[in-house]
């Protein structure tokens, strides 16, 4: 008999174990004769000892692939487990361009989906601040989501932070019914759904409970060093210029930030600028930022949001055209209607 213990160091186990321990279970359902014991990240394999060195060969290519490829999902356990090494063939041009990020609370495989949603996933990868700015329904925000979930598993970080404005246009909460917490969930919604695609509701509490999750409202992040930490920024078109440079110079030296918008969306009053719009001149050649634009070819909601959001870009450029015509005649108008300047006359 043979007894092999193994240490699983910088993964998240629930990669290696699936979900309620399903990878674990198919690889116990595989291998009859080993005595297969798991305790937090030590694995015991007791049995042949052919057998236990194969498939101690075995566990050591899953945490390879969690640590290459991010992910590791029942079939591909299954595949290893008959004998089929992933690693022995080369990836399909498909398989490249789609690795997942992370995966969902059911072991669903949540990829980027389109080319600049794979832009961002690389940006992140690179670069501590990303801008990702396009439309309504281009998987902004669900993206970076899943970058983080990612990095939290991974111990990349210690905490998530998701904060955007609490209202579109200065976070004026007092009018709304209940205490804080129901006053500024509604806004706060759209990630806490992409939350509870990721992580099991249960374990959301447990991190929120203990701040390991934090959804706040930005306001809340004034006077703060945000350290060790992803950091999302959702909706910073709505953000002052004041909002923005405040919520930028939190960031501690370990942090990394998405910060998500949709210029064609803002809802601040006429004479505010969009701090999103400004950050994005202002920033352009800052080393260590990048920017990822969306588009209407990246809308990955119903068919008919990507002809909507065409649309209305078409509808403002043709406004926008007309603005400019009518400008055009009203210089026009003013310098022939001016009257003309008389030249003094010369006597001799």
């Amino acid at each position: 008999m043979s007894e092999i213990n193994l240490t699983i160091t910088d993964i998240d186990l629930v990669s290696l174990y699936g979900e309620q321990n399903a990878h674990l279970n198919l690889i116990r359902a595989a291998s009859p004769n080993i005595n297969i014991t798991a305790r937090g990240n030590t694995i015991k394999l007791v049995g042949e000892k052919k057998e236990t060195q194969k498939l101690k060969a075995k566990f050591e290519i899953m945490v390879r692939m969690i640590k290459e490829n991010h992910e590791l999902n029942a079939q591909v356990v299954e595949d290893l487990l008959n004998d089929n090494n992933p690693f022995e063939h080369k990836l399909s041009a498909s398989d490249k361009n789609n690795v997942t990020i992370v995966h969902g609370k059911k072991g669903t495989p949540i990829k980027a989906k389109t080319v600049n949603q794979k832009k961002l996933v690389s940006a992140s990868e690179k670069s501590d601040i990303v801008f990702a700015v396009g439309p309504a329904g281009t998987g902004k925000t669900y993206t970076a989501v899943a970058l983080a979930v990612r990095a939290l598993k991974n111990r990349v970080v210690k905490k998530i932070i998701l904060t955007r404005p609490a209202v579109e246009a200065g976070e004026n909460l007092g009018f709304l019914p209940g205490d804080l917490k129901d006053k500024v969930d509604p806004f706060l919604r759209p990630l806490y759904d992409a939350l509870y695609d990721m992580l099991p509701a249960d374990k959301i509490e447990h991190f929120i409970g203990n701040r390991t999750i934090e959804i706040a409202p930005l306001a809340f992040m004034r006077g703060r060093t945000l350290n060790d930490a992803f950091i999302i920024l959702d909706e910073a078109q709505n953000c002052t210029s004041m909002q923005i440079k405040m919520f930028l110079t939190r960031l501690g030296p370990s942090a990394k930030c998405i910060i998500t918008g949709d210029l064609s969306q803002i809802d601040l009053p006429r004479s505010v600028t969009s701090g999103l719009k400004m950050a994005l001149k202002v920033l352009k050649d800052v080393n260590g930022i990048s920017t990822i634009r969306l588009s209407a070819e990246d809308v990955v909601r119903h068919r008919l949001v990507k002809e909507i959001i065409v649309a209305y870009d078409k509808a403002e450029a043709d406004r926008q055209a007309q603005r400019e015509a009518e400008k055009a005649e009203q210089e026009q108008a003013k310098t022939s209607n001016k009257p003309k300047t008389e030249e003094p006359s010369s006597s001799v």
